[in-house]
């Protein structure tokens, strides 16, 4: 099979991972910056190039696009496939994913358990919004912050308003949720391909914090998910449209609660902490789907919700 990665850096570990479960798996396999893809479009057909040099054939792409190229990188995504690629995630699954507030909204919708979330735009109903969600703390993140970063926690109700008002001053898109106290600072990242949970792990706060991203000093170890939890998880993924993805759990007195889902998620702090073969796991996914290439030209889904 014809494979493409899209990477902005072909050296990252999730990046290199995936080369080398391609290639152990007989297939060809390129790593394409998406910024460097530029494309024709027409009615009379769709043409990408990358660096000078026509591209196509691709029977399968897996995207790797970090949230920085969100936009740019789903463009890209959706060329290749309206020119007939599979990928595990598409571009549109992608952009709701990559959205919290979009993504608790579709989820809640849905039925999947998910903290208490408040959203509002205008400072004089900011009182009224902190009501709705109830007493401090509070949880305030970015909507679209990864690792971690843009997520505060606020243990008093001024030190909530004041959070709400300085990222009000910056323009920034923002969410508050309820604080899961029970949880203690741990959570459970479930790694989903396809209709199933292939690797868990539990990822614990580092002293004197609540995110338990490993980027943040988070500390890791492999889990068995209750079916519960591996329900919850495929579930969220699927509802998004997510072939591939990483469900952040948190364990509270009601049941499992969805903190995100991750569209790129990474793979070395997993696959240490388990032992799993995840990269080889998510390339015999996308074999098994990748077919040619013309047999699936715009068989694909180009809805925004």
């Amino acid at each position: 099979m014809k494979l493409a990665i899209l990477s902005r850096n072909s050296k990252l570990y999730s990046t290199r991972r995936l080369v080398e479960a391609a290639r152990a798996q007989g297939h060809s396999v390129r790593v394409l910056d998406p910024l460097r893809c530029y494309m024709r479009i027409g009615s009379d057909g769709f043409e990408m190039r990358y660096k000078g040099a026509p591209i196509s054939g691709y029977a399968a792409v897996v995207p790797r696009i970090g949230a920085s190229v969100t936009r740019y990188g789903c463009a890209v995504l959706r060329q290749f496939e309206l020119m007939g690629s599979y990928t595990p995630n598409s571009a549109a699954a992608i952009a709701r994913a990559r959205d919290k507030l979009r993504c608790h909204q579709v989820l809640a919708a849905k039925g999947i358990g998910l903290p208490v979330t408040v959203f509002g735009d205008n400072p004089d109903d900011t009182g009224d919004l902190l009501a709705m969600l109830g007493p401090p703390p509070h949880v305030v993140k970015l909507n679209e912050g990864t690792q971690g970063n843009g997520v505060m926690l606020t243990e008093k109700l001024s030190a909530s308003r004041g959070a709400i008002e300085t990222l009000r001053g910056l323009y920034a898109n923002f969410i508050v949720q309820e604080f899961i106290a029970e949880a203690k600072g741990a959570d459970l990242r479930c790694f989903v391909v396809g209709d199933r949970v292939v690797a868990a792990m539990r990822r614990q706060a580092p002293k004197g914090d609540f995110r338990s991203n490993l980027h943040r000093g988070g500390t890791a170890k492999a889990v068995r998910a209750t079916k519960a939890e591996m329900q919850t998880a495929v579930r969220a993924a699927q509802i998004l449209g997510l072939g591939v993805a990483g469900v952040d759990l948190i364990r509270s007195r009601r049941g499992p609660l969805v903190l995100e889902v991750n569209s790129s998620p990474g793979l070395e702090g997993i696959e240490a902490a388990t032992g799993v073969d995840v990269a080889g796991t998510i390339i015999a996914h996308v074999a098994s789907h990748g077919t040619s290439p013309r047999k699936r030209e715009r068989n694909m889904d180009l809805t925004d919700s």
